[in-house]
């Protein structure tokens, strides 16, 4: 099995995973997760800030993304543009955002570009990951590719109940700034 195969079965063994989480599992472990980003200095000193919108299936970014529009900071989420491709595109508020395929909400065509370079801070999704760093994607590529463009701090986000001893891993894929569950921090520049 290549690696490709390797993490497609382990995507599949994930979602089940995630389907079987409670409620009030994932409602709790959300609140944490948002709460321990909104801390971080490095969330606390950036001026435009890249968060995904999380599905039903994911963790609910909605309080980090309030409290950048609140706290007068840039905020830009993703648009996927073509296969693998996405681009962060700023958002005044949540009326900026419509249904797109996968379910995701994205910004109108009409919101403003926003280029790597400019962004500081970035919320990394995943479908799970280790304690090492080492990420599962949600298959399209899109972060692997995004998070290579510019020097911003990633910090990615991920229930506890998701941590896997082992992420097939390819030369592509990035270790991000730190990991953030709702137990624990890690901060991999150390």
């Amino acid at each position: 099995m290549d690696i490709s195969e390797k993490k497609r079965a382990l995507r599949e063994k994930i979602m089940q995973k995630v389907a079987a989480l409670s409620e009030s599992y994932t409602t709790a472990s959300d609140k944490q997760i948002c709460e321990a980003v909104l801390k971080t200095p490095e969330y606390q000193k950036a001026k435009t800030v890249f968060c995904y919108v999380g599905r039903k299936s994911e963790i609910n970014t909605r309080p980090i993304l309030e409290d950048v529009l609140q706290s007068g900071k840039r905020l830009c989420v993703p648009k996927c543009v073509a296969k693998g491709v996405m681009e962060a595109r700023q958002i005044t508020s949540f009326d900026d955002l419509v249904l797109a395929k996968f379910g995701l909400l994205e910004p109108l065509d009409d919101c403003a570009l926003v280029l790597p370079s400019e962004i500081d801070f970035v919320v990394v999704p995943c479908a799970a990951c280790n304690l090492s760093g080492h990420r599962l994607g949600f298959g399209g590529g899109f972060y692997d590719r995004y998070l290579k463009e510019a020097d911003f701090f990633k910090c990615m986000i991920c229930r506890q109940a998701l941590i896997c001893e082992e992420i097939p891993m390819e030369d592509h894929d990035l270790i991000p700034d730190m990991l953030i569950t709702e137990e624990r921090i890690i901060d991999f520049r150390i």
